[in-house]
């Protein structure tokens, strides 16, 4: 390859990762440092307070108190819970989305991808131990905020995965099929060994057991070779 295909390719990658990458809403490109920071504050807080109450007895009171502002101060960057809640859900997802794309960074084969995106995923859980209330809440708060969360993370699931087979690294099936597929295994297994575990998560032994599926499936390898 040479210089210019290798610019070309690079420029191509990053174009890719900026689309993927949300836009910051209209509101949040005018907000200074400090209220930027005071913004995230609340957030977090709200996090705390739905996970902690759900939605329906989660007060705005309540959210800021936790965030250790004034009340008034909430109505400056959220007309209303809901607002909150739903910002709250996509804010989760895109930081979901950025944590696993960190994990991810550097990687060119699917399965190495799949391995660290499944432990940047169970690392995440385990620090917003919430995340599982509050999304599946929002399919009764807000169900346009519910499906974008996940439609989110499948599409950009599903086009690594289409790359991947176009390169020959992993079987060529439907590239969303596998995406939820995959998204499904992750999240029950976040659910199971870290949400109900009361100690340190057993991560390495799940996650490899999660990989001897994803690279040979449930079919014994016996049968496997009788049927080449």
């Amino acid at each position: 390859m040479n210089r210019m295909d290798s610019l070309t390719r690079g420029g191509r990658a990053a174009k890719n990762e900026a689309m993927d990458r949300p836009s910051p809403a209209p509101e949040e490109r005018t907000l200074t440092e400090r209220g930027r920071r005071t913004r995230q504050k609340l957030l977090e807080a709200a996090e705390a307070v739905f996970g902690e109450r759900g939605y329906e007895h989660a007060s705005v009171a309540e959210i800021t108190q936790r965030a250790g502002v004034a009340q008034g101060t909430f109505y400056v960057y959220f007309p209303d819970k809901l607002t909150v809640f739903v910002k709250l859900v996509d804010d989760l997802g895109d930081r979901l989305r950025a944590e696993i794309r960190q994990g991810i960074a550097g990687l060119t084969d699917r399965i190495d991808v799949e391995r660290e995106g499944f432990r940047s995923f169970f690392k995440f859980v385990a620090r917003h131990r919430a995340l599982y209330r509050i999304v599946r809440q929002a399919e009764f708060v807000d169900r346009a905020a519910f499906e974008r969360y996940y439609r989110r993370m499948g599409d950009a699931y599903a086009k690594g995965l289409k790359a991947a087979a176009e390169k020959g690294q992993i079987e060529p099936l439907d590239p969303e099929v596998t995406a939820y597929c995959l998204m499904g295994l992750a999240d029950f297994l976040g659910m199971r060994f870290i949400l109900w575990e009361p100690t340190a998560p057993p991560i390495d032994r799940v996650l490899e057991q999660a990989m001897e599926l994803i690279r040979h499936g449930m079919e014994p390898a016996a049968r496997r070779g009788k049927k080449r």
